[in-house]
C-alpha cells in the first residue's frame, strides 16, 4: 500500500513553494479524508470496501460521526491494496485494484474510473440544505452524476408503472403497499450506485411532484382562471357543478373535507361520477411529467386523447404515469371522469427539467446526516449485483420446496377449508408444495394475540401435521400490527416499544365494528426479541414453514395524509418517524429471521414480506407485488416490476396470481369472505365478463410459472384450479399443463436459484443483463430471461393470439412449442393460442428437466433429461443438494458440469464435484437434442440416447 499522507501542513509547504492551494487530505488505514476549501460538505471520507467498491462520505462538519447503516453489514477492506496521489495540487485520487476516485480539493466534487482509468460516473450537481427534524439537526441532500448521459439505469426496487430503462424517469422511493424502495441502480455500462440512506428518496428530480395548480396555469369551462369545472353526477343525472382549484381527493382527510355537502355522503350514494374539465398552459414549454393517483374507475382525456383508462380498489389507490407536450402559450385540455366508490383521486405534476438533468443519475433524499453512498465498478451488471450483495448481504438458499406451486387465498375462514384444497390437489394429482393460511385466523378482536380462533381452527398443530403428511408444507400469516388491549401490545408499550399515536388518536381498523391498532417498534433489538418472543410459543412451536410478514411498509393507517402518516411512525431510537420511513421491512424480518436461526440453526428458512429494503435478501426474505388488481393493465406492470426489483439485487420475487382485488363485475357464486362486509351480496357475472376473467388468470397463470416464486393468490373469487377454472375446460387443461411443466423445469429452476447464493445470481433477468452489446433490448418491458437460457413473453392483452416479440443480437432462439428457429436482431410475431404463451430458448442451451411429481423430492432418484438446443456451443452446471438444510453452507452440495459442442455433436457430462448426505450416487441421464422444426412441449418423453451416470465424465455424441 503505497503510503502518501497529505496533512495542511504539507499543503502549505506546497503553498509557498508556488503551488495553488485548494484544500487539504489525509490519507487513513482504509482510504482518505479530504477537507475541500469550498463546497457544500466540509470533508469527504472515502474508503475501500473492497478492489472494486469504495465508499463515499459527505459531511457538513468534519469529524461528524454517522449512525451506523441498517442496510450494508461489510466493513471497509483492511487487506486490499490501494494508493492515494494528488495531482498538480488540485486534485487527489484513491485506486484500489478495480476502481479509483479522485475528489477535486477546490469543490469537493467526486468522479470515478474503472480499472483501465475511464471515467464512468462524474459529479455533476450536489446540495446540503440545513433542517431541523425532532429538534435535530439533518441536511436534504442531492448528488446528481453524469448530466447528459445515455447510459441506461435499472433497479431501485418496485415500482408499477411500466418502467425499466430509467434514465430520464423519475422514481420515489417511498414504500407502499405495492412500491418497494430499493436504493440501488445499475447501469448497463457496468456500474451501480448504493444509495445509503433511510428517508424519502428520489431518483431523477429532486422536487417531489405537487398539485397542478402550482406549476400550471388552470381555466375552467367557463374561461375561469385558477381551476377546473367540477360536474358531479349520480344516478346519471348532474347534481352539482362547481369551481374547484384542483383535483384533491388524494388522502380520506381531503375526502371528507373537500367533497361538497351539496352532492350527499358519499359513502351512501350509489352510481356517482365525477367530471374535471380545464384547460392547462405552462410557461416552460416541453414534456411534463404528470402522474393520476387513483382508486375506483378512473379514465383521462388529454386534447380529446384517452391517455388512461384505470381501476383499482376503492380502499387501494396509486399512481399512474402519463406525460403531456406543453407549448409555450398554447392551452392543453384535460378531461377525467371518476366514478367514486369510496376511493381516492388527484393530479400531480412536475416541471421539466434541464435536458443534461434530466439524463443523468441523481439521487436525493429529505433527510440525511450525509450524503453517503457506494459506486461499485464492474464487469457485467451481474457482477455489480454481487458488488450490492457484497455491500448488504448474500442471499441464503431458499428451501428447494418453495420453487414449487404455492396455493393461497384471502382467505381459508376454517382449518377444513385449508385441509380439503391440499386433499384435492394430492387427489387430483396436481404438483403442490405449499399452502397459506392468511390472516384472521384468529378471533376477531384478537390481532396481534397469535391465537388461534378455537371454533374454526380446533386444533392447528393437527393442522400443521396433515399437510406435512401430504408431503406439502404450510406458510402463516403473521403482522407487526397489535390490538390496544391486547397483552402483547401492553408489553410493548410498557418498554417504550410501541407506536401509540394511532391509539391515541382513535383510529378504528375495519374489521368488524373497528378497533384501535397500531404496530410495533423493530429498531431496537429488546422489541424484535421481544416480537419474537411471543410468536415463538404460539405458532412457531406449531410447525410452520414458512412465515409470510405482511403489512411490513408498515401501513399504520392506509391513505393518511404524508405528514400524518409520518407521525404514525415513530418515534424510533433515530429520532422522527419520517428518518426511518423505508427500513422497516428490513428490520422486522430481522426479528423473525434471528429468533428462527437461533432456535431452528440447520433448517432453511423462508420469509415472504410485501415490502423490502436494500439488504433484505440476507434476511431469506422473498418480496411479492402487493395488492394488485386483476385488470390487464396490471399484468403487464408487473412484468417490469419484477425484473426491475430483481436488478435491484433481490432474487426471489413473486406477485399474486390474477391479480388481489378485481371488479365486483367478475364476483360471482361462493366468492368467500371478503364480501361478508359489503353492502351488495354476488352477482352472477356475465357470460363476456367470465370470459375475460377467466382468460386474465389464465395468463397470469402462464406468467406465474416463470417466476422466480410460483403462487396463486388473490381476495373474493376462489383461486384454486379446481374452482377458477371448469373440469374439461381448456383453460384447466393449460392451468395443470403449466403446473406440470414447472416441475419437470425444476432441476434447471434449482440449479438457477442455486446460484443467488453461490454466484450472487439473478433468476428474473433484464435482456441487458446478457445482451449488453444490443441496443434495441435497453428499454423492452415485456419480455424477460427466466435463467439463462430461457426468454419469456408474458400475454398481457385480452383476446391476444399472438405477440410480438424481439429476439436479443447474438443468439438464435428455439420457440419452445413449435421448434421454430429465430435469429437474433429481428422482431418476430410469434403464436400464443389461448393455452401458450411465448417462450424461447437461446440455441446451445442444455436444460435439465425432470417427470412431472407432486412435490419437489418426491422422485430424488429419477431420470434426467438434458434437453440441448442445437446451433451453438453451451454450458450449464446441474446443482443438487438436500434442499432443506443449512448443509449447503458446509460445502455439502453438489454440481455436475455439463457441456455441448455444436461442431463435434458431443454431449459431456462432466465428473460430479463435492456431495452431500442422501445424494443420489447413480441415476440415469437421458438425452434429447432439439434441432429446427423439433417442438420441445410436444416430446417431453422424447429421447435421443440414454447413459447412466455414475459421477465420472462421460461423453455423448449425437
Amino acid at each position: 500500500m503505497q503510503m502518501k499522507p497529505m496533512t495542511a501542513a504539507v499543503w502549505l509547504a506546497l503553498a509557498a513553494s508556488g503551488h495553488a492551494f485548494a484544500g487539504s487530505f489525509e490519507q487513513t488505514a482504509s482510504g482518505v479524508t479530504v477537507k475541500p476549501d469550498q463546497g457544500p460538505a466540509r470533508e469527504i471520507r472515502l474508503e475501500v470496501m473492497s478492489d472494486n467498491i469504495i465508499h463515499v462520505v459527505k459531511t457538513d462538519q468534519a469529524g461528524k460521526q454517522l449512525t451506523p447503516s441498517l442496510m450494508t453489514v461489510a466493513a471497509p477492506c483492511t487487506s486490499c491494496q490501494f494508493t492515494v496521489a494528488a495531482a498538480g495540487g488540485k486534485t487527489v485520487t484513491l485506486k484500489a485494484g478495480k476502481i479509483s476516485a479522485t475528489v477535486a480539493l477546490a469543490s469537493g466534487a467526486v468522479q470515478f474510473a474503472d480499472a483501465a482509468g475511464k471515467v464512468f460516473l462524474r459529479q455533476a450537481a450536489e446540495t446540503m440544505t440545513p433542517m431541523t427534524i425532532g429538534g435535530k439537526p439533518f441536511n436534504a441532500v442531492t448528488e446528481g452524476f453524469n448530466h447528459g448521459t445515455r447510459d441506461a439505469y435499472y433497479g431501485l426496487g418496485q415500482h408499477q408503472n411500466g418502467q425499466m430503462n430509467l434514465n430520464g424517469e423519475d422514481v420515489l422511493l417511498a414504500q407502499h403497499n405495492m412500491d418497494v424502495a430499493v436504493p440501488f441502480v445499475v447501469s448497463d455500462k457496468n456500474y451501480g450506485l448504493l444509495w445509503d440512506n433511510n428517508s424519502i428518496s428520489r431518483f431523477g428530480n429532486p422536487k417531489p411532484y405537487g398539485p397542478m395548480v402550482r406549476d400550471l396555469a388552470l381555466v375552467d369551462d367557463e374561461g375561469k382562471p385558477g381551476g377546473l369545472t367540477a360536474r358531479y353526477y349520480v344516478g346519471g343525472k348532474l347534481v352539482f357543478t362547481r369551481h374547484e382549484k384542483d383535483i384533491a381527493y388524494q388522502f380520506l382527510k381531503d375526502v371528507a373535507e373537500n367533497w361538497p355537502k351539496e352532492v350527499g355522503n358519499l359513502k351512501e350514494l350509489k352510481d356517482v361520477k365525477v367530471v374535471w374539465d380545464a384547460t392547462l398552459s405552462s410557461d416552460k414549454p416541453g414534456v411534463h411529467k404528470m402522474q393520476l393517483y387513483a382508486s375506483d374507475y378512473a379514465t383521462l382525456t388529454i386534447d380529446g386523447k384517452q391517455v388512461l383508462d384505470v381501476w383499482r380498489q376503492d380502499w387501494n389507490p396509486w399512481y399512474h404515469n402519463f406525460e403531456v407536450n406543453f407549448s409555450k402559450g398554447k392551452p392543453v385540455k384535460l378531461h377525467l371522469e371518476w366514478k367514486p366508490g369510496g376511493g381516492m383521486v388527484a393530479i400531480t405534476h412536475s416541471d421539466p427539467l434541464p435536458a443534461p438533468e434530466r439524463h443523468s443519475l441523481t439521487m436525493s433524499s429529505e433527510i440525511a446526516e450525509a450524503i453517503n453512498y457506494h459506486v461499485i465498478s464492474g464487469t457485467s451488471i451481474d457482477n455489480v449485483i454481487a458488488g450490492y450483495r457484497h455491500l448488504t448481504g448474500q442471499a441464503p438458499m431458499m428451501p428447494k420446496w418453495t420453487y414449487g406451486f404455492w396455493q393461497s387465498r384471502q382467505r381459508y375462514e376454517t382449518q377444513e377449508q385449508l385441509l380439503d384444497v391440499v386433499r384435492e390437489y394430492r387427489k387430483q394429482g396436481w404438483p403442490l408444495d405449499a399452502i397459506v393460511q392468511d390472516w384472521f385466523y384468529w378471533p376477531e378482536n384478537g390481532w396481534g394475540t397469535h391465537d388461534f380462533d378455537k371454533v374454526r381452527f380446533p386444533n392447528p398443530k393437527a393442522m400443521v401435521d396433515e399437510v406435512h403428511k401430504n408431503n406439502a408444507r404450510v406458510m402463516l400469516s403473521i403482522w407487526g400490527k397489535f390490538y390496544a388491549d391486547t397483552d402483547n401490545y401492553k408489553e410493548f408499550a410498557a418498554k417504550g416499544h410501541m407506536w401509540t399515536k394511532n391509539v391515541e388518536n382513535g383510529a378504528l381498523d375495519w374489521v368488524g365494528p373497528g378497533y384501535k391498532n397500531s404496530h410495533y417498534d423493530p429498531y431496537t433489538q429488546e422489541a424484535r426479541d421481544i416480537y419474537y418472543r411471543q410468536l415463538k410459543t404460539k405458532l412457531v412451536d406449531l410447525g410452520f414453514d414458512a412465515w409470510w410478514m405482511d403489512n411490513s411498509e408498515a401501513d399504520v393507517l392506509s391513505n393518511s395524509r404524508l405528514e400524518d402518516f409520518k407521525k404514525l411512525i415513530g418515534p424510533t431510537v433515530y429520532g422522527a418517524g419520517e428518518i426511518t420511513f423505508n427500513p422497516y421491512s428490513l428490520m422486522h424480518t430481522k426479528a423473525m429471521i434471528d429468533g428462527l436461526r437461533r432456535d431452528q440453526p440447520d433448517q432453511r428458512q423462508f420469509i415472504l414480506s410485501r415490502s423490502g429494503f436494500a439488504g433484505i435478501q440476507r434476511n431469506s426474505v422473498a418480496v411479492w407485488s402487493g395488492d394488485t388488481v386483476a385488470r390487464w393493465n396490471n399484468l403487464y406492470d408487473q412484468i417490469s416490476a419484477g425484473v426491475s426489483f430483481s436488478m435491484s439485487g433481490i432474487p426471489n420475487w413473486t406477485h399474486d396470481i390474477g391479480g388481489y382485488a378485481q371488479e365486483t363485475r367478475y364476483q360471482s357464486g361462493d366468492i368467500g369472505s371478503a364480501q361478508e362486509n359489503r353492502s351488495t351480496g354476488p352477482q352472477e357475472m356475465k357470460p363476456e365478463d367470465l370470459k375475460e376473467w377467466q382468460e386474465l388468470n389464465l395468463r397470469w397463470f402462464q406468467f406465474g410459472a416463470f417466476s422466480p416464486l410460483f403462487r396463486s393468490h388473490g381476495e373474493v373469487v376462489k383461486r384454486e384450479i379446481h374452482v377458477i377454472a371448469p373440469e374439461g375446460s381448456e383453460m384447466r387443461d393449460s392451468m395443470v399443463w403449466y403446473d406440470k411443466l414447472r416441475y419437470r423445469l425444476m432441476p434447471y429452476i434449482y440449479a438457477t436459484a442455486s446460484d443467488t447464493h453461490h454466484n450472487s445470481g439473478t433468476i428474473m433477468r433484464g435482456l441487458v443483463m446478457d445482451f449488453p452489446q444490443d441496443g434495441k433490448v435497453k428499454d423492452i418491458r415485456d419480455q424477460y430471461l427466466f435463467g439463462h437460457n430461457l426468454m419469456v413473453a408474458p400475454v398481457y392483452t385480452y383476446g391476444a393470439r399472438e405477440r410480438k416479440v424481439y429476439m436479443p443480437k447474438g443468439a438464435s432462439w428455439y420457440d419452445f412449442d413449435t421448434g421454430a428457429v429465430y435469429k437474433g436482431g429481428a422482431t418476430v410475431t410469434v403464436k400464443a393460442p389461448y393455452g401458450r404463451i411465448p417462450v424461447l430458448v437461446k440455441a446451445g442451451a442444455i436444460v435439465p428437466m425432470g417427470p412431472v411429481t407432486q412435490y419437489v423430492d418426491e422422485k430424488p432418484d429419477a431420470p434426467l433429461t438434458l434437453t440441448v438446443y442445437t446451433g451453438a456451443d453451451g454450458k450449464f452446471s446441474l446443482y443438487e443438494d438436500d434442499g432443506v438444510t443449512n448443509a449447503y453452507t458446509r460445502g455439502e452440495f453438489s454440481r455436475i458440469p455439463l457441456s455441448y459442442d455444436d461442431k463435434t455433436g458431443v454431449v459431456t457430462i462432466g465428473e460430479r464435484a463435492g456431495g452431500y448426505k442422501g445424494m443420489v450416487d447413480k441415476r440415469e441421464f437421458r438425452i434429447r437434442f432439439i434441432k429446427p422444426g423439433v417442438s420441445t412441449s410436444g416430446g417431453f418423453d422424447a429421447v435421443d440416447k440414454v447413459v447412466r451416470y455414475e459421477g465420472k465424465a462421460v461423453t455423448v455424441r449425437q
